[in-house]
């Protein structure tokens, strides 16, 4: 999928500078700045994120607002009243998003719960309006939560020691958090996002009987990153 969306964003670039030669050539008049183009903006990510991230809530709110708001400009709908009704609807789609973020996930979202209830609750992490760096050397890692209000986090598992399958609970909000694991584990992702999402840059050279470190995220307006 993320490969697809790579493909669609050079399809999108080309589409474009065609347009754009084109025009200059004096073989079309092609009018790309239109009522409303600035949507495009909004529109465009959110489509293309539809098919490279794996969760698809932000990205799909994301993608209502802005053809939304191209309606408004080409005065098909009205924009007073969009404008009251957006902030209602994107805090509903929030709200159920919480509410059902725990129905989903099959497989991996028991073995999260399972996670949870035997975790050491001894590595907790919170960086609100600040930022903090979080190294575990030579040590065993038994699971954390972590927790970026308007700041961010760097959790360095690269050189922890490891032996069993291990949770990390993670929520950026306005904020980021980064996570470094070893090479020898997977990593396996629940998120709920908004606005947000999670980003796993891990290059998959672990073995198929590796030990798992499964990161259960929650994104508003914020990111996971997994190095």
């Amino acid at each position: 999928m993320k490969k697809f969306g790579n493909i669609l964003w050079g399809l999108i670039f080309i589409i474009v500078g065609l347009i754009f030669g084109l025009n200059a050539l004096g073989i079309t008049n092609i009018n790309i700045f239109f009522d409303g183009w600035w949507t495009l903006f909004i529109i465009v990510p959110c489509f293309i994120g539809m098919f490279k991230d794996n969760e698809k809530t932000g990205n799909l709110i994301g993608l209502l607002v802005g053809i939304v708001l191209l309606l408004c400009a080409q005065d098909i709908l009205a924009f007073d009243i969009i404008f009251k009704l957006l902030l209602p609807t994107i805090l509903v789609l929030i709200g159920l998003s919480f509410i059902f973020k725990n129905t989903i996930g099959g497989k991996v979202k028991k073995e999260i719960k399972k996670l949870n209830e035997n975790k050491n609750n001894d590595n907790e992490h919170c960086a609100t309006f600040s930022s903090q760096k979080v190294k575990f050397e030579e040590e065993e890692f038994t699971g954390a939560d972590l927790t970026a209000v308007f700041g961010g986090i760097d959790c360095d598992l690269s050189k922890s020691i490891i032996s069993s399958d291990k949770i990390i609970n993670s929520t950026a909000i306005f904020g980021g958090i980064n996570i470094f694991v070893p090479d020898n584990i997977k990593v396996k992702i629940k998120s709920t996002s908004i606005f947000g999402g999670v980003t796993n840059k891990k290059t998959d050279s672990a073995k198929e009987d590796s030990h798992i470190i499964y990161v259960n995220a929650t994104c508003i307006f914020g990111g996971v990153e997994i190095k």
